[in-house]
């Protein structure tokens, strides 16, 4: 690892000293992010298989997964360290991916196992994500995730790129099933990763009360508890739930158009490849150029609030041009903002909260939370449709919304500051 000590500091913010956690971390995102793209387009073309109509059903499936999932996972949390946790959160998972294998290849119950698929992918996505950076944050510091979390992103973003490509070349050559197992390949080796990352841990001072490699303890259900006993957390809840509710009113309407336009499957995950592939590259690009030295130098705020405003233009678009290339180039937008600004700096948030809030309060937020605004979000849509509401009048009201969303943004980021400024003088960060 001495050539990563000697290559990393000179292209990143990263000190020699933490050239070989952050090679780790930026191996363990790509693994995970490529294993799941590889899996993400077929998921979308599943949903509209399954009926776009149907959508709303399945996005509350998935919420509710999640809520009886959170609660297993705090029990986990307050008795197992955390490098066996994650053991069995990825053995779980990479289980789960060979019964749908089986289920696929033995073609039973096609439409139910594609509707499931879609609720586990889901579920998948934001579960696994929101550990890996439960741990990052952990592992951290506030002022190294400040410099480091955009590099440890882009580990990610690289993964997201190269997915899409495997899927693209895998289908001419396997059954869609092994893309399956090609995915169980990459869970474990994100266990690899992690395995090093936890030596390393080890073997360093022990930060913020130290036990970072022992179980957090406390309750199955204090990750909800703390998250909504927090003013902090609960601003963190509203940022997402905001994020979460625009996002997904996005998604539905493409999803409408797209079928309604585009009348082959292979058309269709094309289109899903592509809009994922022109994402993760330009998502990559800033991370590597932009997404720490905004943060650093503009500070936490800026990267909050930039997301929120560029929504509300975007909505301005939509409600006097409701087009398929409009909400497809707004989407696009969209997600590279999400994943290159706002996501690393929404993880800083909580390197500033105990390492109970860091796992399982974390874990609510991440996943019932957004899951939750979802499902929310699909049925008003549905409901205010049916009444003769337009996707253009939808986009209208989402104006003012983003623009609290950044009001809400800029308050967590201020709070952030206060709390990590606290904490320096009180000697534990």
């Amino acid at each position: 690892m001495t050539w990563l000590r000697n290559v990393l500091p000179s292209v990143t913010d990263a000190e020699p000293d933490e050239a070989v956690p952050v090679g780790w971390a930026f191996l363990y995102f790509f693994c995970l992010l490529c294993g799941y793209y590889i899996l993400r387009p077929v998921r979308d073309e599943m949903a509209i298989e399954g009926g776009v109509q149907h959508l709303p059903w399945m996005m509350t499936a998935t919420f509710v997964t999640l809520l009886l999932v959170t609660p297993l996972f705090g029990w986990l949390s307050a008795r197992v360290p955390r490098y066996r946790l994650l053991l069995i959160v990825y053995t779980f998972f990479g289980l789960n991916l060979l019964l749908f294998f089986m289920a696929m290849m033995g073609h039973l119950s096609p439409q139910w196992t594609a509707r499931a698929f879609f609720v586990w992918l889901s579920v998948f996505n934001l579960f696994v994500v929101s550990v890996f950076w439960s741990v990052m944050a952990d592992l951290f510091t506030p002022a190294q995730g400040a410099r480091l979390f955009g590099v440890i992103a882009a580990g990610g973003s690289i993964g997201a790129m190269v997915g899409p490509f495997l899927t693209t070349g895998l289908t001419y050559l396997v059954p869609i099933p092994v893309l399956l197992l090609i995915s169980v390949g990459f869970l474990v080796a994100c266990g690899f990763c992690l395995f090093r990352l936890d030596r390393w841990a080890l073997a360093q001072p022990a930060r913020q009360g130290g036990g970072q490699g022992e179980s957090i303890g406390g309750s199955i259900w204090a990750g909800i508890r703390l998250a909504l006993s927090s003013p902090y957390l609960l601003g963190i809840c509203l940022y997402l739930f905001l994020l979460t509710t625009t996002a997904t009113f996005l998604y539905l309407e493409q999803m409408r158009l797209v079928s309604e336009q585009i009348p082959s499957p292979e058309g269709r995950t094309r289109l899903f490849s592509l809009i994922d592939l022109v994402v993760n590259v330009l998502t990559f690009l800033m991370q590597v150029t932009m997404t720490s030295r905004v943060i650093s130098r503009f500070g936490l705020a800026s990267a909050l609030v930039v997301l929120p405003v560029a929504s509300a233009i975007g909505f301005g678009v939509i409600g006097i041009l409701p087009t398929l290339v409009v909400f497809v180039l707004f989407t696009i937008v969209r997600r590279v903002g999400e994943y290159a600004l706002a996501k690393p700096a929404r993880e800083v948030l909580f390197t500033v909260v105990s390492r109970e809030e860091k796992y399982k309060a974390k874990n609510f937020i991440d996943t019932a939370v957004s899951r939750g605004g979802d499902a929310a979000t699909g049925w008003i849509v549905s409901g205010v449709k049916a009444l003769g509401v337009t996707a253009g009048h939808v986009a209208w009201i989402l104006i003012p919304f983003s623009l609290f969303w950044g009001w809400v943004g800029w308050r967590l980021a201020q709070k952030e500051k206060a709390l990590r400024l606290r904490g320096i003088s009180e000697g534990s960060v």
